[in-house]
């Protein structure tokens, strides 16, 4: 019902267009941007060898071999869903520590993270439709001919290649998030303003002294599962899922009668402006078209909620970093802009570094990922 087996994710990509190395070469195309050229045409335009493109093949046809070990890293479940890990310390908060559980999350929603959300940056395709073009409709992104995607290929280290030149969106680690509240913010009532692909749901009702969790969030996908996977795994435990965007549920009477000053405390990531699009119109991004309008519609609109909703002494959590784009000079300061929002409304109580895999491309940099806590 949630997740999707070895097996089934194989089946995905089963389909080969071509038969021989010859037919390949034939019918084989690149893809640059929105531009499809024939594979021979492009090979002699851009000196990419014949020996250079039978590697290629030879990843295609046994495609299994890449497929099961992406698999096995990226999407295979834990023996138990149940977190019975110690949580980290105070200080020590790793995005990357027992991974297993974001494996949880991409598996549940490999179709949103891994195709549907875009980079915020051009030329960077998703990871899933990169895979799907290549192994399926024998479409070759053009960075897989580029010399050093080559070398590694030749190399054997396809997946290297996948995931230094591809996009996928970023996930928090449910084990994080279950970290944080047991060695830091120790609420019992939880609302989040987005819900991070399910990942704060999992974190926090895993929790022992968790005993409410309340979300919102404009993706349906997002909203209809994670409230079927909280029924179906934690019958006990209040949950409450709100499809809307967290600037407008303020307007939402209803919520605003159950929930004014009920919450221990808010936790939420919140979208890194434009580093990652989304799907749907109701997205932040979409709705505001300016940095400034989205600071001051979406930001503060989101903090005044969070303000509303916790309880006097309650904390707000949430982690950020700023990011910049090398191409073209672009660098949103992200934690002092939104900080200064914050600070308006609550105190600050503590600031510390995540640690987290680091996001340096070609395309952008993203830079010191900071646990901000506020208290009202």
């Amino acid at each position: 019902m949630f997740f999707i087996s070895k097996d089934e994710f194989l089946k995905l990509f089963h389909k080969q267009k071509s038969g021989t190395f010859a037919e390949f070469l034939k019918n084989s195309t690149v893809k640059r941007g929105k531009t499809l050229v024939p594979l021979v045409d492009y090979m002699k335009s851009n000196n990419v060898s014949t020996k250079n493109i039978k590697e290629l093949f030879h990843h295609i046809v046994n495609r299994a071999e890449y497929l099961e070990r992406f698999y096995d890293v990226s999407m295979k479940l834990p023996d138990e869903l149940t977190i019975s890990h110690i949580p980290m310390k105070n200080k020590n908060m790793d995005n990357n520590s027992l991974v297993v559980y974001k494996n949880v999350i991409r598996n549940m929603f490999y179709k949103d993270i891994l195709r549907n959300t875009k980079s915020g940056f051009e030329n960077t395709p998703s990871f899933l439709i990169v895979l799907e073009d290549l192994f399926i409709r024998e479409i070759i992104d053009y960075k897989l001919l580029t010399p050093s995607a080559l070398h590694y290929m030749n190399l054997g280290r396809l997946g290297s290649v996948f995931s230094s030149f591809y996009f996928r969106a970023s996930i928090m680690n449910p084990y994080l998030v279950y970290s944080l509240n047991e060695s830091v913010l120790k609420g019992g009532s939880i609302f989040t303003p987005t819900m991070g692909w399910g990942s704060y749901c999992y974190g926090f009702l895993e929790c022992p002294s968790v005993y409410e969790y309340v979300g919102t969030d404009v993706i349906p996908n997002v909203c209809n599962k994670t409230k079927k996977f909280a029924s179906q795994f934690y019958p006990n435990k209040l949950v409450d899922i709100y499809q809307e965007p967290s600037e407008q549920l303020a307007k939402n009477q209803v919520f605003k009668n159950k929930y004014k000053n009920h919450f221990d405390v808010v936790f939420f990531s919140p979208p890194y402006y434009r580093l990652e699009l989304y799907p749907g119109k109701e997205q932040s991004t979409t709705q505001y078209k300016t940095y400034e309008e989205w600071l001051d519609k979406y930001w503060e609109a989101t903090i005044k909620l969070c303000y509303f909703v916790l309880k006097p002494g309650g904390k707000m959590c949430y982690i950020l970093s700023g990011y910049g784009s090398e191409n073209t000079g672009n660098v949103y300061d992200l934690l002092k802009d939104m900080n200064k929002v914050s600070a308006k409304y609550f105190i600050l109580k503590s600031s510390q570094p995540m640690y987290n895999k680091n996001v340096n491309s070609t395309s952008h940099r993203e830079t010191n990922e900071k646990i901000m806590v506020y208290v009202k």
